[in-house]
């Protein structure tokens, strides 16, 4: 089976705690312990001939806003020609556990913000990833008033810059339909081993050809 991710490409995933995932920031090779490293190893040992460059930039806690803001270093300067981002949580989180809410308005000009400068320095292909929350409490269900419109942007998004899109949240949906939500993000947010599993495979999935 062939992917569709090019030889000598350089692939970038980016995002919050669920890409960065414990990665050592002192050491730009490391890749975390979670889907990421997940995707990336799977994907060495499914195509050894390729010589595939992965890199892991994502920050722990950070929002839309804090992509715009080491954008150009922890992206464009590193020149990928393909860019996988997961972002969002925390754009809706901070809002129920801070009061720090993020507009519809702003996140998808953040948003939005990052991905045309990508297309225009770069040229790179775009994967974007759902945003997702398991229902883990009855306060969860709450929550959907403020995520549920800021993933729609993300498929519009998708849309207008001819983006791969992966919808993380219905495939967890679906997953807490054969165990219970926690045995995939014990608090509703964060991924467990299984969790990470399953999105590293979804990824690797979307990239064959």
């Amino acid at each position: 089976m062939e992917t569709i991710i090019e030889d000598g490409a350089r692939v970038l995933f980016q995002g919050d705690s669920v890409t960065g995932c414990d990665r050592n920031r002192s050491d730009p090779h490391d890749l975390g312990r979670g889907f990421a490293m997940m995707a990336a190893s799977w994907f060495s040992a499914l195509y050894p001939e390729k010589n595939i460059t992965f890199i892991n930039r994502g920050v722990s806690g950070d929002r839309t806003k804090d992509l715009v803001r080491r954008w150009d270093e922890d992206c464009l300067a590193l020149r990928p020609e393909w860019v996988s981002v997961l972002i969002g949580i925390n754009n809706m989180w901070r809002r129920y556990d801070s009061n720090d809410p993020t507009p519809l308005e702003q996140f998808e000009a953040e948003y939005r913000e990052i991905l045309d400068r990508t297309k225009r320095e770069l040229n790179a292909k775009l994967i974007l990833c759902e945003p997702f929350l398991l229902h883990i409490s009855s306060s969860h269900a709450a929550w959907r008033e403020d995520l549920d419109p800021k993933i729609d942007v993300v498929h519009r998004l998708a849309r207008e810059h001819n983006a791969i899109l992966i919808a993380l949240d219905r495939i967890f949906i679906e997953a807490s339909t054969r165990r219970d939500p926690a045995f995939w993000a014990p608090d509703g947010v964060h991924p467990s081993l299984a969790g990470h599993a399953l999105i590293a495979q979804t990824w690797l999935k979307h990239i064959l050809a």
